[in-house]
């Protein structure tokens, strides 16, 4: 059984306390949803009100060049890169995730365009099946999309599929995929492979030249802490860059763009999968969070994040009754979030987040925690869980006004 002790002992020798003075997390509060919006490190404030005030304000248009905006989209996705098993010209940053799902599938469907399925599993984040849907529409019958159940996945991969789209670590459950035994399997089929990092960036070590990858994309605003709607990021193997005329052929990615020819020619390498201007304030931010990040010892952050996630395990099972375990048990196949099931989960969630434990819920039944390392204690977790308890223990969840939804959960 742990104690309060040891709690406190595994506070006093993390190797990554020393990270959570660099954020801003309000008394009173312990932060549990890192998964879904990370926490304001300290320094993004005095460095977006310099972009304002100062390169923006003082420079105008001249920031272009003089601070070198025009360079954000690589400079960020180099350093995204460090942090995803990449090469420094394989990452972009820009735009969003769904618009960055619709890129690579593009491009994954140029690879092989004799064929015609894309693929996926059943229960995936939603923005990734709804561009796929989407992009299957726009072919007027060519593509079709197609959802299996996870154990189902081998089995579809057969020689019409043009690409396979899945989510490193499930949103829901927190479950991972092998990244480099489903690769391989679906390489040896002809079949590309586009991973959506985005609850993996940041929270666990991820290889993606080690595993062979072929794309991926993933948000900055969840363990990359840039913010809300920071920009997304596009990994493309430098083996496929070349060979891929850009559907989404924005101004940004052709190889002269100041020419304004009339004709788009697509610059060489990662730079030909820009689209639009670049986001000057978010990706300021965003670059805040990355350089906290690569600080950081991933494994390290690993470490600690399959022993938080343990913990609060352990604590709740040991405490409470009626939560049922809806991720792995074994923190080898889990991410860095657990998520209990609950009949009354939304009403349970919103009594804790007014009680300071911020988590959050996603339907049917799940109440999903996430443990961002950087800022999260062990004591943390010790708290949240005896807040949980007591709110259980009290009834107060089954006051009205925790039952009425709010838009977002």
């Amino acid at each position: 059984m742990t104690t309060f002790e040891d709690v406190r002992r595994l506070d006093a020798a993390d190797p990554l306390a020393g990270f959570r003075e660099r954020f801003s997390i309000p008394d009173g509060v312990i932060y549990l949803d890192g998964n879904s919006l990370g926490a304001l490190p300290k320094a993004t404030s005095g460095r977006v009100e310099a972009v304002v005030q100062r390169e923006w304000g003082e420079d105008l248009i001249r920031a272009w060049n003089t601070h070198d905006w025009i360079s954000a989209p690589r400079r960020l996705g180099d350093k995204v890169a460090r942090l995803i098993g990449a090469a420094p010209d394989e990452v972009i940053a820009g735009e969003s995730t769904s618009v960055n799902i619709f890129k690579a599938l593009c491009a994954a469907l140029q690879l092989a365009p004799e064929r015609s399925v894309i693929l996926s599993e059943t229960g995936n984040f939603p923005t990734d099946a709804y561009m796929m849907e989407g992009l299957a529409a726009l072919s007027g019958g060519r593509i079709r999309q197609v959802l299996v159940e996870r154990d189902e996945i081998d089995a579809a991969l057969t020689d019409d599929v043009a690409a396979l789209l899945l989510t490193h670590t499930h949103y829901k459950s927190g479950r991972l995929h092998d990244m480099k035994a489903v690769t391989a399997r679906a390489q040896a089929l002809g079949i590309p492979v586009i991973w959506d990092l985005s609850h993996s960036a940041g929270a666990m070590p991820v290889a993606l030249n080690d595993c062979k990858a072929d794309f991926a994309v993933g948000c900055g605003y969840k363990y990359l802490n840039g913010g809300p709607g920071a920009p997304a990021f596009l990994f493309v193997a430098k083996r496929h860059q070349d060979q891929v005329f850009p559907v989404l052929s924005g101004w940004l990615g052709h190889a002269r763009p100041f020419d304004f020819d009339d004709r788009y020619e697509p610059a060489a390498g990662i730079d030909r999968f820009q689209c639009g201007t670049p986001a000057i304030l978010g990706m300021a931010a965003l670059e805040c969070g990355l350089d906290i990040m690569l600080e950081a010892d991933m494994q390290a952050i690993r470490a600690k994040s399959q022993a938080l996630g343990d913990l609060f395990i352990n604590l709740v099972e040991d405490r409470l009754d009626g939560f049922e375990l809806r991720s792995p048990r074994d923190a080898s196949e889990r991410g860095s979030q657990v998520s209990f099931a609950h009949e009354h989960g939304y009403a349970i969630m919103q009594a804790l987040i007014e009680r300071g434990v911020i988590g959050d819920f996603r339907a049917p039944d799940i109440l999903r925690f996430g443990f961002t390392p950087l800022y999260v204690s062990h004591q943390d977790v010790w708290t949240a869980v005896g807040i949980l308890a007591d709110v259980m223990q009290s009834g107060v969840w089954q006051e009205p006004r925790f039952n009425i939804r709010s838009a977002v959960t």
